[in-house]
Formats: structure tokens, C-alpha cells, sequence
């Protein structure tokens, strides 16, 4: 007993011994966070809402393009095939010139029957080029509910019926959803991996312990009360993470926001590891200045980094095996229950053994986001201020592709 009490001391006082007990920790609970976030979308996907066959107000689809995303014309015509009453579609773009334009045109004229809309503006009502859009083709909007609709998605016929579903109660300012990455390219595939099995993650998570404060960018009704209490499209034009204002500043307004249990599809065009890393530094920066505390507290959930940590200083022992094996076993589940059970996603299920190298490279970019604040933006200098908003740093000419998508 006293040997051990001896050998106890001498361990408390290497500081050795408190960073193996830290890596501990950091793989205890990356463990629970996989298990809550696992319970987390089982409990979400429980409770769907009911579809009211008589609840279909009249909507306005605001889709804000600037150059041709992958299937561009596809994923257009999606938006003209709903199984719905009455919407209108406005797309808004800054260049009569730009490729998407010819795009829009044969929509009109391919779905006649389709109030359709083009609006052409280069004002800048802010420093995010894509809200100026949503902002010129608001003004033409007919209906009291709005749905801003990213241009890389694709959605299935009962897309309108199903999300304005939440509406039916007058406290909901706000509904959003999640999406299901298309892909083509290893590296659009390692991208999608993260999003499904990792960004979604977090969604049911932070759904569950907060409620939720925050919209996601591909899809998000609102209503026109709600956008016009917190000041219109002006109110988030200089805000890098102009979706996550749409969700939390009407909660702040005193409307509720809904996630929707409608699953889209995203188009994912990432041809290069460089158009990765710099997109996925971009949302780590969405989240460090958005959320800040969640943010940090990131650092809870990394488990297979920690793990492999665990090992290497022990030299393998067999206690830091057993850690790391039922981490990364827990977080492979949680991998295969959010991204492939619940959003039924193929590429997660194909390849769900990226995970953890999807897992490093996120670690790696949220180590470097901590510090920087510095965005180079399709061309435009950028730096991110403390309160989320964007300011530019170099005089540049703003072309027809230069403004932020909410996810890209």
C-alpha cells in the first residue's frame, strides 16, 4: 500500500502523467459526444412533422446564382417541379452576363407555366454579394412566406409541401433542413464525408442541448414579419455567416426556428484539395465568430486525433488500445447512424472508413482558424471582424463571381 501511495505521488508530480490523463479526458468525451449525438438524431428522426394536406399558403422562392454549379440546369428545374399550388421562383444575379443567365432563360421558356423571375442587379447593399441578391429579388416577391434556396441544390416534388409544414404555427418564423451531398471526385467525397458524419453531427447535437438558434444555408423559409423585424436583407449584408444570422436574429425577434425533417440534395463541386481547405477554413470561421464558446468546445469531440495521441505516448500500451478502440468504434457508429441511417446517404456509406482522415483535417483547420481572420474570397481581400461581419481590406474589382454562398 505504500508502494503504491509512494509511486502514486511521483506520478502526480510529473507533468507527464497530467497530459496522458488529459488525452484521457479529451477521448472520455469525444466518447459521450458521439453517444448524445447518436441519441440525439434517433430522437430527432422519432418526431416528424405531420403533412396537412390543406396547409399551402402561397411561397416566393428567392434563389441568389452566379456562375454554373455542377448540373446547374437540373437543379433549377427541380424548383419548377413542385407539387404545389402557388409559388413563385426570382432569382437574382449581379451580371446580365453571367453564364447562369442563359440558364434561367431556358427555364422560362421550358416551364411556361411557372411564374418565373429574373432580377439583375450589381448593387451592393453590403459587403456579402450573395444577401444583395437575396435583397434585389425580395423586392419582387409576391407572398408572405420567403424560401431562400441555394443554386447547387436539388429537390424532390413535395419539397415546398413538406417545408413550410412548421408554419401552420404563427410563433415559426423560421424553418431549415439538412442536406445529402452529391459528389463526384475524391475530394468532393472526403468533403462530403465531414458533412455528413461530422456537420450534421453537430446540428442534432446543438439542436438538443440549446434549441435551435440557427438556420443552414441550402435551405431556409422565412417569413416576411420575421425578416422585416430584424431589418430586412440589410441587417445581414456585411455578415460572413449570413445563414446562421437568418436562424439566430429572429429567435432574438421572438420567433422560433424549426429544423425540418426533409433531407435535399447539395451539389458538391470541390475540385481540388486547395478549393477544400480554403472553403472549410471559411465555415470554421462561420462557426469561431458566430458560436464561439461551441466552438471551442470543439475540442471535446475529437476523439480520433486524441486517441492516436494516446498511443503514440504511451508506446502502445494496452490500456490507451482499449481507449482508442472503443473511440473510434463510437465514433464510427455515430458516423453510421447520422450520415447513413438517418440522412441515407450513399457516399457516407461507401466511404465511411474516411472518417478519420476527414477527422484530422478538420482538427487541423480548426487549430488553424483560431487565428486568422483574413479571408480571400473569390478574388476580394476580406477580413473578418469580432462581431462576424466582413470588412474589406484591398480595393478590388467585384466580379460576377465574387460573392460568399452561406456554405461554400
Amino acid at each position: 500500500m505504500m508502494t503504491y501511495l509512494h509511486q502514486l505521488l511521483i506520478s502526480l508530480k510529473d507533468p507527464g502523467f497530467y497530459f496522458l490523463l488529459l488525452l484521457v479526458i479529451l477521448c472520455l468525451s469525444a466518447i459521450w459526444y458521439y453517444f448524445y449525438t447518436i441519441y440525439a438524431a434517433i430522437a430527432f428522426f422519432s418526431h416528424s412533422t405531420p403533412n396537412n394536406s390543406e396547409f399551402h399558403p402561397p411561397v416566393t422562392i428567392l434563389k441568389p446564382i452566379c456562375g454554373l454549379d455542377l448540373d446547374t440546369y437540373e437543379n433549377f428545374a427541380s424548383f419548377c417541379q413542385q407539387d404545389y399550388p402557388e409559388y413563385q421562383i426570382i432569382f437574382g444575379v449581379r451580371d446580365a452576363q453571367d453564364p447562369c443567365v442563359e440558364v434561367v432563360k431556358k427555364l422560362i421558356h421550358n416551364f411556361p407555366e411557372t411564374d418565373i423571375r429574373l432580377v439583375v442587379s450589381d448593387e451592393a447593399i453590403g459587403t456579402n454579394l450573395k444577401v444583395s441578391n437575396l435583397a434585389h429579388a425580395y423586392a419582387h416577391a409576391k407572398y408572405s412566406i420567403l424560401l431562400l434556396a441555394d443554386s447547387d441544390i436539388r429537390v424532390g416534388s413535395d419539397y415546398l409541401k413538406r417545408i413550410v409544414q412548421p408554419m401552420r404555427d404563427p410563433d415559426v418564423g423560421v424553418v431549415t433542413c439538412l442536406y445529402r451531398p452529391l459528389v463526384r471526385g475524391w475530394v468532393a467525397i472526403l468533403e462530403a464525408v465531414g458533412i455528413s458524419t461530422d456537420y450534421h453531427a453537430g446540428v442534432f447535437a446543438a439542436r438538443k442541448l440549446e434549441g435551435m438558434k440557427f438556420a443552414l444555408g441550402p435551405t431556409i423559409a422565412i417569413r416576411k414579419t420575421a425578416l422585416e423585424a430584424i431589418g430586412g436583407f440589410a441587417a445581414i449584408a456585411d455578415y460572413l455567416a449570413d445563414d446562421y444570422q437568418l436562424g439566430y436574429q429572429p429567435t432574438q425577434a421572438g420567433y422560433q426556428v424549426v429544423l425540418s425533417d426533409y433531407i435535399i440534395d447539395h451539389v458538391i463541386r470541390t475540385e481540388s484539395l486547395s478549393d477544400l481547405i480554403h472553403r472549410q477554413i471559411r465555415w470554421a470561421y462561420c462557426g469561431r465568430v458566430s458560436r464561439p464558446g461551441s466552438y471551442l468546445g470543439l475540442i471535446f469531440t475529437q476523439g480520433i486525433a486524441a486517441s492516436l495521441l494516446l498511443l503514440i505516448v504511451t508506446r502502445g500500451a494496452l490500456l490507451a488500445w482499449v481507449v482508442a478502440g472503443v473511440t473510434w468504434m463510437a465514433r464510427l457508429a455515430m458516423g453510421w447512424v447520422v450520415g447513413v441511417s438517418r440522412l441515407g446517404d450513399p457516399v457516407a456509406k461507401k466511404f465511411l472508413w474516411l472518417i478519420p482522415i476527414s477527422d484530422l483535417i478538420g482538427l487541423a483547420l480548426w487549430c488553424y482558424s483560431l487565428f486568422g481572420n483574413t479571408i480571400n474570397w473569390r478574388g476580394r481581400q476580406l477580413r473578418l471582424v469580432e462581431d462576424g461581419k466582413l470588412v474589406p481590406i484591398a480595393t478590388d474589382s467585384v466580379t460576377e463571381s465574387q460573392y460568399p454562398d452561406s456554405r461554400k
